[in-house]
C-alpha cells in the first residue's frame, strides 16, 4: 500500500510539474508574439540561507533580469520580508539584480510579504502608489500556476504571468556575484516559525491574513 501511495504521489507531482512547464512555455511564446512592455514585474522572495542564493532564488532573479534587459518590463518589484532567515528577501534579490546589470532606479521593494499571496498583494499596492498601470508576475512555473487563480480572482486590474523559462536562464551567466548581504539584515529578527502556527501559515499562504477591507478586490490601478 505504501509503495502504491508513493507511486501515486510521484505521478501526481510529475504531472503537475509537466503541466506547469508547458504552461510557462506557452505564455512565453505568447509574450514573444505580443511583445508587451509592462511597467513592472513582481518577483516573489525566497529565503536567503547560508550566505548564498539557492537555485530557486537564482532562477527568479535571472529571469527578472532577462525580462528587464529584453524590454518586457521597465521595472522590477522584488517582494519578501525577513521570513525564515534574518535577511529581507526582497533586498537580497535586488542586490543580485543590480550586480547583474539592472539599474537600481528601476528596482522597487516590498518588505512586508511573508507568504506568496502577500507577495502579489503588497506589490500590487506598491505599484498603485508608483502610478504603474501594467503588471506581470515573474516567478517559477510552479508558483505561477499556484497563484494563477488568486491573481485572476482578487484584482480588478489584470496581472499577467511570465513564468521562468529555464532554457533561457540556463544559457545566461550564472556565476554568483558578490553582494553585501548585511545591508539586507533585519535587526531583532524572529522567524515566522516562532511567530505563527502551521495553521496560521497555511491561512497566510491562502491570503487569509491580508486585510483587504470592504473591497474584496482592489480598485483599478
Amino acid at each position: 500500500m505504501k509503495n502504491l501511495l508513493r507511486l501515486l504521489l510521484c505521478t501526481i507531482l510529475f504531472s503537475s510539474c509537466s503541466l506547469a512547464l508547458k504552461r510557462a512555455d506557452k505564455l512565453y511564446k505568447k509574450a514573444i508574439l505580443e511583445r508587451p512592455y509592462y511597467d513592472a514585474v513582481i518577483v516573489p522572495g525566497v529565503p536567503f540561507k547560508n550566505g548564498a542564493w539557492d537555485s530557486v532564488m537564482k532562477a527568479r532573479v535571472l529571469w527578472s533580469v532577462y525580462l528587464y534587459q529584453h524590454k518586457f518590463t521597465r521595472n522590477i518589484i522584488f517582494s519578501g520580508a525577513a521570513v525564515y532567515t534574518p535577511f529581507y528577501e526582497a533586498v537580497i534579490m535586488g542586490l543580485y539584480a543590480q550586480k547583474l546589470g539592472v539599474n537600481k532606479n528601476h528596482i522597487f521593494y516590498d518588505t512586508l510579504a511573508k507568504h506568496s499571496t502577500e507577495n502579489v498583494y503588497y506589490s500590487y499596492k506598491l505599484a498603485k502608489t508608483l502610478g504603474f498601470t501594467s503588471l506581470a508576475l515573474a516567478t517559477d512555473p510552479f508558483q505561477s500556476a499556484l497563484l494563477n487563480a488568486y491573481t485572476k480572482r482578487r484584482f480588478m486590474s489584470p496581472i499577467a504571468h511570465l513564468p521562468v523559462n529555464f532554457t533561457i536562464i540556463a544559457a545566461m551567466n550564472t556565476d554568483s556575484p558578490y553582494i553585501d548581504s548585511m545591508t539586507a539584515f533585519k535587526e531583532g529578527f524572529k522567524s515566522i516559525l516562532e511567530q505563527e502556527s502551521l495553521l496560521k501559515r497555511l491561512k497566510g499562504t491562502m491570503g487569509k491574513q491580508v486585510k483587504y477591507g470592504t473591497d474584496k478586490a482592489l480598485r483599478r490601478l
